[in-house]
């Protein structure tokens, strides 16, 4: 699946035991929202127990309040089913809130650097 407006592109394709997204594009809020009720309605259709973002936005980071709203308004989308690995190749800004308030809010998330350590995990690390 693929996804692209003028402020983002996301692509999501099969991965190990769930999905794969990679989304690049402009960081905001609104965005954000957007691409993760894409992500969530895609592994819902698809039965996904897993998910690697590879998160490439770039520009103003979200901050802790924003990766707050973010989590609360994703309540009830199935996330919390998921196995979540985001990666931020490009630096990890602040999105270490996201995973403390994912974390909170029942969803099992880790931030990583690298696709490649959050693949690891993903498919090794601890449950």
């Amino acid at each position: 699946m693929a996804a692209s407006n003028d402020r983002y592109r996301l692509e999501i394709t099969p991965h190990g035991s769930g999905l794969r997204a990679h989304v690049a594009g402009e960081s905001s809020l609104d965005t954000t929202l957007a691409y993760w009720r894409a992500i969530a309605r895609e592994a819902r259709e698809c039965g996904a127990a897993s998910l690697l973002l590879v998160d490439e936005m770039i520009g103003e980071p979200l901050g802790e309040s924003d990766w707050l709203t973010l989590v609360a308004s994703m309540q009830g989308e199935g996330l919390e089913k998921l196995r979540i690995a985001h990666a931020k190749p490009l630096g990890l800004q602040q999105v270490e809130f996201c995973e403390i308030f994912a974390r909170d809010a029942g969803i099992e998330a880790k931030v990583f650097e690298s696709e490649s350590l959050a693949d690891i995990w993903l498919q090794y690390g601890e449950r």
